[in-house]
């Protein structure tokens, strides 16, 4: 499915190809939380990073998270890429050398219609703020951590692809 995408004031314009467009993880660590997740969590999508066209790339700024380890205290810079409109702010992909392959835009700075997803995963939820309440409905899952399955996994579990319907409900 082919995303189209853009930052809030329209300075940078982007698309990619994805074939995991269900906008179904909520990640609640702090830093989705606190670069890109108004509700108290980011949900991001899987996207093909060599399909990615930008408009405006003079227009993008790049932050590195620092990330604190639990057990030594040692602060390390994340290899994650997390891309931004240095005019409003807005959180528009990750992209990480790790995975050279994939891009992760955010749904929130996503133009395309977006299929709904039959059910979300919760992630992180350890580190969530504590005013926030997660909306855990029907066969939502939920992680303290990380879950069990990949984005591209959950997509094939439920038979979803490119935003169409899964497979007993297609006709």
């Amino acid at each position: 499915m082919k995303l189209e995408g853009s930052c809030h004031c329209q300075a940078v314009r982007f698309s990619l190809e994805s074939a995991q467009p269900y906008p179904f993880m909520r990640c609640y660590c702090s830093i989705c939380r606190k670069t890109a997740g108004g509700g108290g969590y980011a949900i991001n999508l899987g996207g093909n990073y060599r399909s990615l066209q930008v408009e405006g790339r003079e227009h993008l700024s790049v932050y590195q998270a620092h990330i604190t380890d639990a057990e030594t205290g040692e602060v390390k810079i994340s290899d994650g890429r997390r891309h931004f409109c240095r005019h409003c702010a807005s959180a528009l992909w990750l992209w990480d050398p790790n995975w050279p392959e994939l891009v992760h835009p955010f749904a929130s700075a996503i133009d395309t219609d977006l299929p709904v997803p039959p059910e979300h995963t919760h992630l992180m939820l350890d580190s969530k703020a504590s005013w926030v309440e997660p909306q855990v409905q029907g066969h939502d899952r939920c992680f303290a951590e990380y879950p069990d399955e990949s984005l591209a996994q959950w997509h094939q579990r439920l038979e979803l692809d490119d935003g169409r319907a899964p497979a007993a409900r297609r006709g």
